[in-house]
């Protein structure tokens, strides 16, 4: 199962989850669903969006869960 690594990210950088959530500039619902893998979709630009946050690529925003 392909996973958001969002909240990794997050702790490595010591940002909080409110930060990116007002970049990001979608409900906090959906954002809450987003960053805890419970949604089954993801807009390009909210991709895009969390890249240029953390400075990385999408490669690097997702990792593959073998275990589901």
């Amino acid at each position: 199962m392909l996973k958001l690594r969002v909240n990794e990210l997050l702790e490595e950088r010591r940002l909080s989850k409110y930060s990116l959530y007002k970049q990001l500039g979608m409900s906090y619902q959906n954002y809450s669903n987003m960053i805890n893998n419970k949604t089954a979709s993801i807009r390009y630009e909210n991709i895009e969006a969390m890249c240029i946050f953390f400075n990385i690529t999408p490669n690097e925003l997702f990792k593959w869960d073998f275990d589901k």
